[in-house]
């Protein structure tokens, strides 16, 4: 058994409680990639309840939850703070530093992740460039990875189902 928090992963959760599966494909469209063996052991590895709480447009403290009332566990007493992905335009985006467009499924290929041709991209992107990342869904992980090697991030909800996200390196 292990402790459900915003930090515990997709690939910690569905490990200790495999018959959680069709819960979290039930809660958002965007988790029927779950289904995917390889999307599933890549992208759960990264993906936080935190993150799949983002993508799903659900309130973490909800997501947590009905987690735990599905395991019958009791609900947690704790509160905790939703990530807010939107944000105002940044002074640094300008559509002209947009140096690599990449759309969803665009390659014929709609199992591979995004966030995998976000990191090849960036490695040749020029400091000041931006990566454009065109989604039906918020890609909340692949946000956080590139938070985390050092790219300012700007993600924008473009129409009803699609986002823009923008990756600019500035180191």
């Amino acid at each position: 058994m292990i402790k459900i928090t915003p930090t515990t992963t997709v690939a910690e959760l569905l490990a200790a409680y495999p018959e959680l599966e069709e819960k979290l494909i039930s809660l958002a469209p965007p988790f029927k990639k779950l289904r995917n063996p390889f999307l599933r052991k890549s992208i759960g590895k990264i993906a936080t309840l935190r993150n799949i709480a983002s993508v799903g447009n659900i309130p973490l403290n909800d997501l947590i939850d009905r987690i735990n009332l599905e395991l019958g566990l009791p609900v947690s007493s704790e509160s905790f703070e939703d990530e807010d992905y939107f944000r105002p335009q940044p002074s640094w985006f300008s559509s002209d530093k947009i140096k690599v467009s990449l759309v969803e499924g665009e390659s014929g290929d709609k199992d591979k992740m995004t966030v995998v041709a976000v990191l090849k991209a960036a490695k040749d992107l020029g400091k000041g460039e931006i990566i454009e990342l065109v989604t039906t869904f918020l890609p909340a992980p692949g946000i956080d990875t590139m938070r985390a090697k050092g790219y300012a991030t700007w993600t924008k909800e473009d129409q009803k189902d699609t986002m823009r996200t923008y990756f600019l390196k500035d180191q």
